[in-house]
């Protein structure tokens, strides 16, 4: 009887591996969706994809540590999913939507647009390495450059919340060229970002201050009223955050960098 139950053990312990990965396979989905979508003209749909995406990539990771399966294979499979659902989707999203128009005014600014979009993709995939190889390294209460689920937020946010007000993507082309070009060049520097993962010392490194927690509920609410203008002043905000506190420690030589 022992013999079986020792047998039975691993068996379990083999198929809950399948549980976060079911979450990761639901944001490339939701990504792989989100540039279907897209080039179908369906922008609002792509938009609201890029966002269910990053939420199962946010829960992924969580569940996995909560049953204890975590693995390299389920690592390395989260950053493929995230290069397709914030690297290649929004890309595709903001190059549908306006950057595909600028060849209307010149064959030059066409090849820009498309260019634009690969160099956001291409950020994505480095941002995406970096932080592979930096894991472990890097004090966690930190993002080093602009996370690309941020990324993917302000491009996708920004798209929809234009989609919800009959704004024209080809109004604003330039807008969209600046923006990708903007959202892709912050996920590869060196500007520090907060990760809202707490303090990143001792038993409590978990928690975060109490004010989170009303402010959260906040934005839930605005969401349930106005989702795609919320989440565009969240992510906008959170873009600045981020060159604004380096700005701010500048005037404070005397506080190490940990970006350094």
């Amino acid at each position: 009887m022992e013999d079986s139950d020792q047998q039975e053990a691993p068996r379990r312990s083999r198929g809950i591996y399948l549980l976060p990965n079911l979450f990761t396979t639901g944001g490339l989905f939701g990504g792989f969706f989100a540039i279907i979508a897209a080039s179908q003209g369906r922008f609002e749909a792509a938009c609201v994809a890029i966002f269910i995406a990053a939420v199962l990539d946010g829960l992924d990771g969580r569940v996995a540590r909560l049953t204890n399966t975590q693995s390299e294979f389920g690592v390395q499979y989260d950053s493929l999913a995230d290069l397709i659902s914030f690297g290649m989707a929004p890309a595709m999203v903001m190059y549908y939507w306006a950057l595909l128009a600028l060849r209307g005014d010149s064959t030059t600014l066409g090849k820009i647009g498309w260019l634009a979009a690969f160099l956001y993709a291409a950020c994505a995939a480095l941002r995406l390495a970096r932080f592979n190889s930096q894991v472990g390294i890097v004090d966690k209460r930190w993002f080093i450059g602009l996370a690309s689920p941020a990324a993917a937020g302000l491009m996708a946010s920004f798209v929809w919340t234009c989609e919800r007000s009959d704004w024209n993507g080809t109004d604003l082309r330039f807008v969209a060229l600046g923006l990708t070009v903007i959202a892709g060049l912050l996920m590869v520097s060196r500007i520090r970002y907060t990760s809202f993962k707490g303090s990143g010392k001792g038993p409590k490194s978990d928690r975060v201050p109490f004010i989170v927690l009303p402010l959260v509920l906040g934005i839930l609410i605005a969401l349930w009223i106005v989702p795609a203008e919320t989440l565009l002043v969240a992510s906008v905000l959170y873009a600045l955050s981020g060159p604004i506190q380096g700005l701010l420690r500048r005037r404070k030589p005397g506080e190490p960098d940990p970006a350094a």
